[in-house]
């Protein structure tokens, strides 16, 4: 559930009365050498961390999420896939859609790569789209069409990881199982006062470790309510940027609170500027007002969605349209660029239209590329800007 809001905890010990606790929380200074090993001592089993958080969560978490009401296995799989660097408010509608067309495990499952694409399409990290798919079909090829109850069978299955699985275990089944996405790193980065960049093995081990630790104090009954909980916190309390430090049910124990090194941690990513790549794709109309699209490779930047026609030059795009289509490529317009950022680089893609064009002799229809009527463009899984692009004609 990274980027989709997450959050966790720490020791108890006093904020010190020299100064109030906001200013303490807003002050910035590098992480001291003493605020690396705070959990080394720390025996979170014998800490109300877990009974504070639980009581902030009957007071202010969200009880009402879709995924909820029913809380099943596979409902809470596809919410935590979808939850993986997108927010709650954004996962809303598509889950609900999702769910809509494919209720069960065995529905998604059967669906097509274009319908399952088609009603992921605009949540972005498309990967994740063709992985719950794969993993579909391999729970109904081997697990009789339910997810696996244990942690190496869920591991063994496409895109689901250690968190992602020990939130499936926890939600769905109530066992004791931690989870580290970005929102709990950060908060156990705080309360325990871990520093180092949380992406850094060693650094996540240890978060890990404290996870794991605090599980002890967790009530079987509520293993559900305290994952969700950890979420939300992290979502809402503990944010990256202007945490509410002043009503925080767990500041007493907080280590960057006390030490004033909220700001500081946990230790960003060292700064890497994207590299800016350039493209042109061809925005193809025939007599009947009907667009010319392409299916993507099924590895790469938006894998199996369809798009326009793309290239990295005018040269490559030029001698594709000389082989596939019968029209005047210099007669082709500029439409406005769009820049649109992936996790590894940024694209500058220069869209050209070109009307009553027509495929050439012995090209036709086919998987990877074909005539799209308009009516067509909403079963079909379009990245975001290119169906942004396509609304707007």
């Amino acid at each position: 559930m990274a980027g989709a809001s997450r959050g966790r905890t720490g020791p108890d010990t006093a904020v010190p009365s020299d100064r109030p606790p906001a200013q303490t929380a807003r002050r910035r200074r590098s992480v001291a050498p003493a605020a690396a090993e705070p959990c080394a001592g720390i025996a979170p089993s014998t800490r109300d961390f877990a009974a504070r958080l639980l009581a902030w969560f009957d007071r202010h978490g969200r009880h009402d999420l879709p995924w909820q009401h029913p809380r099943t296995p596979y409902r809470v799989w596809l919410s935590e896939v979808m939850l993986q660097q997108t927010q709650v408010a954004t996962v809303i509608p598509y889950f609900q859609r999702f769910v809509a067309r494919f209720p069960t495990l065995p529905d998604l499952a059967a669906g097509s790569t274009d319908e399952v694409m088609a009603h992921w399409a605009g949540l972005g990290y498309y990967a994740r789209a063709r992985n719950l798919h794969a993993a579909a079909r391999r729970c109904v090829a081997l697990h009789g069409g339910e997810l696996p109850r244990g942690l190496d069978p869920l591991l063994s299955l496409p895109g689901i990881g250690r968190s992602t699985a020990g939130a499936i275990l926890a939600q769905a089944w109530g066992e004791p199982f931690p989870i580290l996405d970005g929102n709990v790193k950060r908060v156990l980065a705080r309360w325990h006062g871990i520093d180092g960049w949380p992406g850094v093995p060693a650094v996540e081990k240890r978060l890990w470790t404290v996870a794991e630790a605090h599980l002890a104090e967790v009530p079987a009954a509520r293993m559900a309510d305290y994952t969700q909980a950890q979420m939300d916190f992290g979502a809402t309390q503990c944010t990256r940027s202007a945490p509410a430090c002043l009503t925080c049910p767990l500041g007493a124990g907080c280590i960057a609170l006390r030490e004033g090194l909220v700001d500081a941690l946990p230790t960003p990513r060292p700064g890497k500027r994207l590299p800016e790549r350039e493209a042109l794709a061809l925005l193809l109309e025939n007599a009947r007002g009907e667009l010319l699209l392409q299916r993507r490779p099924p590895v790469g930047i938006w894998a199996s969605l369809w798009t326009l026609p793309q290239a990295d030059s005018d040269a490559q795009l030029r001698e594709w349209f000389a082989g596939e289509v019968d029209g005047d490529y210099d007669a082709a317009e500029a439409m406005p660029p769009i820049v649109h950022a992936f996790s590894h680089y940024r694209l500058h893609l220069q869209p050209l239209r070109l009307r009553m064009v027509a495929p050439r002799p012995g090209v036709g229809d086919n998987a990877d590329l074909r005539w799209v009527g308009r009516a067509e463009l909403a079963s079909l899984g379009l990245p975001a800007p290119i169906r942004r692009l396509l609304d707007s004609l």
